[in-house]
């Protein structure tokens, strides 16, 4: 009995969530509305306090699920690049072509940080920090950059990448402003560099 509880609460968490990322990204946290919302998942706003608290707290776990989307499928990419350094910035630049998603742009750059603050303290920033970290470990000890405290760096290139898809999903002209932003991002990362690659 109790298992199937708990399959139920993991369900009605799906379902509300699902329904949020899609009321979320079509008409914005403000517009969307609960009712509605719970309605389309076939559930009462009691599932939802239930589950989230309140309607922050189901924007909170909808930016957690798609950011963290966002950062499995930059590693993904940087993984592809062939070494430490071009996956590095392979994975920066595949972030902040994310930024035009519709969906990302609304959800994640718009609305999550208007609504739950600094996205450096969000979960799924962290653990994605956690990666960089590591990377950039490994490339100072194989000499690749120079010997700069990697929480530091790491924190700096993934402030970066966050920063451009942010000027990117706020920019009139995304698709513009898209290539400078990663040149820059490049040349910024390029600056942790031992000797030019």
């Amino acid at each position: 009995m109790a298992k199937r509880r708990g399959e139920t609460m993991e369900e009605n968490r799906v379902k509300l969530i699902a329904a949020a990322r899609k009321a979320f990204a079509e008409k914005g946290y403000a517009a969307a509305s609960m009712d509605e919302l719970t309605a389309e998942a076939g559930l009462t706003r009691g599932a939802l306090y239930h589950n989230f608290g309140d309607k922050r707290g189901l924007l909170a776990a909808v930016v957690d699920q798609i950011d963290t989307e966002m950062a499995a499928r930059a590693q993904a990419i940087g993984a592809r690049a062939g070494d430490d350094w071009q996956g590095l910035l392979a994975e920066g630049a595949a972030y902040i072509e994310m930024a035009l998603d519709p969906e990302v742009q609304r959800i994640v750059l718009l609305d999550g940080p208007a609504v739950l603050g600094d996205p450096s303290q969000w979960p799924s920033q962290s653990s994605c920090l956690q990666v960089t970290r590591q990377t950039i470990e490994r490339l100072v000890a194989q000499g690749v950059l120079k010997p700069v405290d990697p929480e530091a760096a790491a924190r700096l290139v993934n402030g970066a990448a966050l920063n451009a898809a942010l000027w990117i999903a706020a920019s009139n002209e995304p698709q513009d402003v898209l290539p400078k932003a990663v040149e820059a991002f490049d040349a910024l990362a390029a600056g942790l560099l031992k000797t030019s690659v």
